[in-house]
C-alpha cells in the first residue's frame, strides 16, 4: 500500500471529524489567520451534545462562534492571549485566560501542564513525500501536534507551503478533512500622522545590518516606511506582515548581515494579505520555526544588532510597561514582548524599543496621558523597569537603561504630551522621584 493510499484512507468530512471530540477533553485550536474554520464550525454545530470541552487557543483572527454565550457549559475557551473576538467572553467570565510568555506556550503542552487530547490544525496538501506544511502558522501548532493524542487537520488547497521546521507527515494526522477556501487576512495598519511621527523616531535607532522584530499595526508598519535608506536589514520575529515583503522586494531586507540564519527570514507565523501568502509560498528565504525556538531570548540574542519593537498601553515614570491590561481589566496578553525585549537587550549592539502614542482617547473622551506617574491599580507589568531600554513617542526617544529613577522620570516627561508634562512633574516631586 502506497503512502498516498494510506493518506486517502484517512480523508473524512468536517462533521465526521468533529464526532471524534468527546466531553471533558482539551482541544488545541490553531490560531492567527490559520483557524480551521470548517472544523471549528462542525464542532460548534454539535456542541450541545458535549459537556465541558476546553478549547485552548492563542490569537485567532475572524469569527469566534465558540465564544458565543450559548456555548457555555459545552465549549469553554482557555486563551493564552486575548484577541478581540474572545475579549467579551473573558470579561463576562465565560472564557478563561492563562498568562504565559509566548516562548513558553509550547512547553505547557510538551511538559504536561496542559496535556492535549485533540489538536485542530490547518495544513497544505502533502508533497510527493507525504509531508504537509503547517503554512502560515507553525510557531505554536508544531509542538501541539507532536504531543496531542489525536490530530485532526484541514488540508487546504489554498494554504501556502512554507519552509523551515514547519512540516508534519501525513502519518501523524489521524483525520484529514480536504477543504478549499481562502485564508483569513489581516491588513496592514493604516499609517497616520501620529504613527508616522513615532515610526520616524524609531527608525532613527535602526542601523544598517540590524536584525528586526516587529509586530503588526500602525506603528510597526510606519517604522517600515522610514527604512528605505537602510541597508542589509534582517528579520527574526514571531510574526511579520506585508510591509516586510515590500522591503524585501526593494532590496532593503536582505538578511545577509544576520549572525544567525544568515540569508533567511525566521518567524513563527504570518499575518497579512493573500499577496503575502502567495509571496511566502515555497520561498526559500523564509523559514518558519516553532515558537519555543523563535522566541527563546537566548536564540534571539545570537542575532547581533537585534532590534525589537513592541507597544504598550501605558508606562510609568520608573519605566514599568503595562501592555496587557487596562487597570485590572484584561485586554490582550504578554505575547512575545518580554521574550524579544530581553533577547534584544542581550544581543551585541541590540536595542529593545517600546513605542506608543503619548495619549489615549478611551471611548472618544478626554485625552489621557499614556506616560503616567504610577500605573493604574491592577495594571499588569509586562516589561519590568529592570528590562526596559528605549521608549519612543511622537515627541522623541527616552533611553532609560542604566538611568536612575530621577533621570528616568525627567526623560519620560520630556517625551510625554506637552499638555501633561506639568502635572507629571508635580506628581514626580510628590513621589520623591525628582
Amino acid at each position: 500500500m502506497t503512502w498516498l493510499t494510506r493518506y486517502q484512507n484517512r480523508l473524512t468530512t468536517a462533521e465526521q471529524a468533529a464526532e471524534v471530540i468527546r466531553s471533558h477533553q482539551r482541544v488545541f485550536l490553531t490560531g492567527n489567520c490559520s483557524v480551521p474554520q470548517k472544523l471549528l464550525g462542525a464542532l460548534v454545530d454539535r456542541a450541545e451534545s458535549l459537556e465541558n470541552v476546553e478549547i485552548v487557543q492563542v490569537l485567532t483572527v475572524g469569527p469566534a462562534p465558540h465564544a458565543a454565550p450559548e456555548m457555555e457549559g459545552h465549549l469553554r475557551i482557555n486563551t493564552l492571549f486575548i484577541s478581540p473576538n474572545v475579549r467579551l467572553a473573558v470579561h463576562e467570565g465565560r472564557a478563561d485566560f492563562t498568562p504565559v510568555l509566548l516562548s513558553e506556550v509550547p512547553l505547557l503542552f510538551r511538559e504536561g501542564h496542559l496535556p492535549l487530547d485533540v489538536v485542530l490544525v490547518q495544513v497544505s496538501p502533502p508533497d510527493e513525500h507525504g509531508f504537509c506544511s503547517l503554512g502560515i502558522e507553525a510557531g505554536l501548532v508544531k509542538t501541539a501536534a507532536q504531543v496531542a493524542k489525536t490530530v485532526i487537520a484541514e488540508v487546504n488547497e489554498q494554504m501556502p507551503r512554507t519552509l523551515g521546521d514547519s512540516f508534519i507527515h501525513f502519518s501523524k494526522i489521524d483525520h484529514a478533512v480536504p477543504v478549499n477556501y481562502p485564508l483569513a487576512e489581516l491588513p496592514m495598519g493604516k499609517p497616520n500622522p501620529l504613527s508616522m511621527s513615532i515610526g520616524r523616531h524609531v527608525a532613527e535607532l535602526i542601523e544598517d545590518g540590524s536584525t528586526m522584530q516587529m509586530g503588526i499595526g500602525a506603528i510597526p508598519d510606519s517604522v517600515l516606511n522610514y527604512l528605505e535608506d537602510k541597508r542589509d536589514l534582517g528579520i527574526h520575529t514571531e510574526l511579520f506582515s506585508d510591509g516586510v515583503m515590500k522591503l524585501i522586494q526593494e532590496g532593503i531586507i536582505t538578511n545577509e548581515k544576520k549572525t544567525l540564519h544568515t540569508g533567511k527570514i525566521v518567524a513563527g507565523f504570518i499575518l497579512g494579505s493573500h499577496d503575502l501568502y502567495d509571496f511566502v509560498d515555497d520561498n526559500p528565504i523564509i523559514e518558519l520555526h516553532p515558537t519555543e525556538y523563535v522566541n527563546d531570548p537566548f536564540v534571539i540574542a545570537q542575532n547581533e544588532k537585534m532590534v525589537s519593537i513592541n507597544s504598550a498601553i501605558e508606562i510609568d515614570l520608573t519605566g514599568q510597561v503595562c501592555a496587557d491590561s487596562i487597570g485590572p481589566k484584561l485586554y490582550s496578553g504578554v505575547g512575545g514582548q518580554l521574550d524579544f525585549v530581553y533577547g534584544a537587550a542581550r544581543s551585541k549592539g541590540g536595542k529593545p524599543i517600546i513605542a506608543l502614542p503619548s495619549t489615549a482617547n478611551p471611548g472618544g473622551g478626554e485625552p489621557l496621558s499614556r506616560i503616567v506617574a504610577t500605573l493604574k491599580p491592577g495594571a499588569g507589568v509586562v516589561t519590568t523597569r529592570n528590562h526596559v531600554h528605549y521608549v519612543a513617542t511622537e515627541y522623541g526617544i527616552a533611553n532609560l537603561y542604566g538611568k536612575t529613577i530621577k533621570e528616568r522620570a525627567r526623560t519620560l516627561i520630556q517625551i510625554a504630551h506637552p499638555d501633561f508634562q506639568e502635572e507629571l512633574e508635580r506628581q514626580a516631586y510628590e513621589l520623591n522621584y525628582l
